[in-house]
């Protein structure tokens, strides 16, 4: 049997997000068993010192994993960097990984239903993202697990085999893309991917979870997601100084194991259509516009993302 995937968190300056984060994830079924990466950046400015300071204390207490590695970035790289080089280093030495961040609170089920999907799935070439999260879209008739477009990054895994595919150029994007695919990437214009890639082409965004998104897409690759959610954001609570409170991401976490498996290697009809549906149902600008921003995750170097999108 394969060994468990190393569990890689990303943490900047909230240090009780970090501790819900890290409490919930602690007391996984298999997290005795894990081995728990944390990349912690370095302050963008001395105002958040302090925080960055209390984050890296809290994790050197850290107990419940079978091994625990802080990193600790010497200078600023911002998530989306950050994200991107932490996971490749770690997809360099294991096969494997599990990855989330520190807004992200776990049902105890969830490295067990990450772990047996990356089992299972290992050695399909067309699957390249199992997901966490599942956003709270109607889930009547929908099976336990289906495959996706989209790749849901509240949460996630993938394997060296798919990663190596990553590849974030939005000029060349631009360049290939067709008025078709940008409209299916798009979801019919349920949602404004699309736009995230423009925004990096013009220097206004560095994103990187859309890159991960247009990576599969190019390749028609698929991206598992349980009918239920393992994993809710916690992110979303006026914690920051520009982001106001929202409920339009909360979900009931999973307490149940995954007994029946999709396998059939295509995407869901029927879920897409209720995901369309659901980001359709968003009629408030802001939000949508808020949405724009936090679900693609990494959208600025650690600046409420609330604010530029206002």
């Amino acid at each position: 049997m394969p060994s468990l995937a190393p569990i890689v968190l990303f943490a900047y300056s909230r240090p009780e997000h970090v501790r819900q984060t890290l409490n919930a994830l602690s007391v996984n079924t298999l997290a005795d068993q894990s081995d728990l990466v944390v990349y912690a950046d370095a302050a963008r400015s001395e105002h958040d010192s302090e925080a960055v300071h209390a984050v890296r204390e809290l994790i050197r207490g850290v107990s419940g994993f079978r091994s625990v590695l802080l990193i600790e970035r010497a200078t600023n790289y911002g998530l989306a960097r950050n994200i991107i080089e932490g996971v490749s280093e770690v997809l360099r030495q294991s096969e494997r990984v599990i990855v989330l961040e520190d807004d992200m609170v776990t049902s105890p089920l969830f490295l067990t239903f990450m772990n047996e999907a990356l089992d299972r799935y290992c050695d399909n070439d067309d699957v390249m993202h199992i997901s966490g999260y599942n956003y709270p879209m109607r889930t009547d008739g929908l099976p336990e697990t289906f495959f996706l477009p989209p790749a849901s990054c509240w949460g996630w895994a993938t394997w060296a085999r798919a990663w190596q595919h990553f590849s974030k150029d939005p000029s060349e994007l631009a360049r290939v893309f067709s008025a078709r695919q940008r409209r299916v990437f798009n979801l019919d214009g349920a949602f404004p991917f699309w736009t995230q890639v423009m925004l990096n082409a013009q220097g206004r965004m560095n994103t990187w979870a859309v890159f991960w998104y247009a990576s599969i897409f190019r390749r028609k690759g698929l991206c598992l997601h349980p009918r239920q959610s393992y994993v809710q954001n916690i992110g979303h609570d006026d914690s920051g100084t520009h982001t106001p409170q929202s409920s339009v991401f909360d979900v009931v976490l999973n307490s149940c194991r995954v007994e029946n498996w999709c396998e059939t290697y295509s995407c869901n009809d029927l879920a897409l259509t209720r995901l369309k549906t659901y980001f359709r149902s968003v009629t408030s600008f802001r939000v949508k516009a808020r949405m724009l921003c936090e679900t693609i995750l990494g959208s600025f170097p650690h600046r409420s993302r609330a604010r530029m999108c206002e």
